[in-house]
């Protein structure tokens, strides 16, 4: 009844492949294969994401997209209301358009309750707390589906950067997240 639209969803797991401020930009259409996200729908985002100033964006050589703020201070919030155009509301649970303080139905309170806790949970949850799940996610498949292969990173931490492939090779980017692991081209 309460999750996300797709577009939100999008705009989170492109996020989460971008780079934080200060490192080499990633193309959007990198990013847009890695999450597979529709090339055309993730310009879109873009664009809102960079109005609403979550993101940088850069033309030409060198060029691409990182965040204008570090994955651990930009909320699941910031990122919905981006994408939304507006802040995160959501219509009477029975569906009553007269449903209000001051006219409420049955389940009013409850809902609005409700509203309030998801509300608050988006403020408090950072893109980075996002990473990090993502990052364990992969880290126990990878585990369960080839545990011989899977070696926790030099670092002590079983998930390392994500990659997105770019222009020339595969770049490291957002200490915060991985992606499934680059299998390297034999010549």
């Amino acid at each position: 009844m309460l999750p996300l639209n797709q577009t939100a969803g999008y705009a989170v797991l492109a996020l989460g492949l971008m780079p934080d401020p200060g490192n080499q930009p990633v193309l959007v259409r990198d990013i847009a294969e890695a999450a597979e996200i529709p090339k055309p729908y993730l310009s879109k985002l873009v664009h809102q994401l960079a109005a609403r100033g979550l993101i940088y964006t850069r033309r030409g050589y060198k060029g691409g997209v990182t965040l204008a703020r570090p994955a651990a201070e930009i909320t699941l919030v910031e990122i919905v209301e981006a994408v939304g155009g507006h802040p995160i509301k959501y219509p009477c649970v029975l569906g009553l358009s007269e449903c209000s303080e001051e006219r409420a139905c049955p389940l009013h309170d409850f809902w609005s309750q409700t509203i309030e806790r998801v509300h608050k949970k988006l403020a408090e949850t950072t893109l980075a707390d996002t990473a990090k799940f993502h990052c364990e996610q992969r880290a126990l498949e990878q585990m369960l589906l080839r545990p011989s292969d899977w070696k926790p990173s030099s670092s002590g931490r079983q998930c390392a950067g994500p990659s997105v492939p770019v222009k020339t090779e595969t770049a490291h980017i957002s200490s915060s997240m991985n992606t499934a692991p680059q299998k390297s081209k034999v010549k």
